[in-house]
């Protein structure tokens, strides 16, 4: 059964994104994790939503699935919403009821701390969508390469990221076929008091740990039976090298955020 969470999911394709190199995917969208936090108007926060859906268009993916695909995040965005909502008292009034009241302050900060935390996690999940596991590997590595000067193991660093990224969705389908096998045996998950259904989390986490501690002795075992011995020495199958496209995509994107930072107060 295919996950319904896309972060860590990669979905194999021809499209713009799929061909850029993956150094040139990772630097784009870290640089864009921290110019997301420089936002602090209409226009500069339109243009990066324009920017965010327009790389989802070259991506060839639906925007609906990548939303579908986020759906236990949009707990925490309704969640951080709602706190910025009804506890920020700056502004005008909007709205009082008894001790409740909603200040023109915090619906904006509201509003725009929730646009943000979207964006951020679907130009993310971009990343793993458009780029392989191994090809993430290969791109941190060689980025962080000026570590190892420093002693940094970061050929078991990168790779430790990478396989993190690739368990996620396998993980969600084996809680998934837990939650269903504990239904079918009378475990009751959506209903009672709070702390009734936290002990019925009980049975869903313990094989869930079992299960992951499995995988893990099984891929460990699989690396040695092939002689895996770390980064020192091995050859690549797939060498990194940037293309024409991928100057082309960073001309465009230091366009785009040059913009940005003409549009900021």
């Amino acid at each position: 059964m295919k996950s319904w969470l896309v972060i860590g999911q990669f979905v194999p394709g021809h499209s713009i994104l799929h061909r850029l190199d993956p150094r040139t995917k990772l630097l784009m969208i870290f640089s864009y994790v921290v110019i997301v936090f420089f936002a602090n108007n209409m226009a500069s926060y339109s243009l990066l939503s324009v920017f965010a859906l327009w790389t989802i268009f070259l991506s060839k993916l639906s925007l609906s699935y990548i939303l579908k695909g986020i759906t236990p995040i949009w707990f925490f965005i309704l969640f951080s919403f709602l706190i910025h909502l009804f506890f920020t008292k700056d502004g005008d009034i909007l709205w009082q009821f008894n001790k409740i009241s909603i200040h023109s302050g915090g619906l904006v900060q509201g509003l725009t701390i929730s646009l943000r935390f979207l964006l951020l996690i679907m130009v993310t999940s971009l990343l793993t969508l458009t780029t392989s596991p191994m090809e993430i590997t290969d791109a941190l590595e060689n980025l962080l390469t000026p570590l190892k000067k420093w002693k940094v193991p970061v050929h078991e660093l990168a790779l430790m990221l990478s396989i993190s990224l690739r368990f996620i969705p396998t993980l969600v389908d084996e809680l998934d076929k837990i939650s269903k096998a504990q239904a079918s045996r009378g475990v009751d998950l959506r209903t009672g008091s709070i702390k009734s259904r936290m002990y019925a989390v009980v049975p869903l986490l313990v094989p869930l740990f079992i299960s992951a501690f499995r995988r893990a002795e099984e891929l460990a075992m699989a690396m040695e039976a092939r002689g895996y011995h770390g980064g020192e020495g091995r050859t690549k199958l797939r060498q990194l090298s940037y293309k024409k496209l991928d100057y082309q995509a960073a001309i465009v994107y230091i366009a785009v955020m040059t913009v940005f930072f003409f549009l900021r107060k």
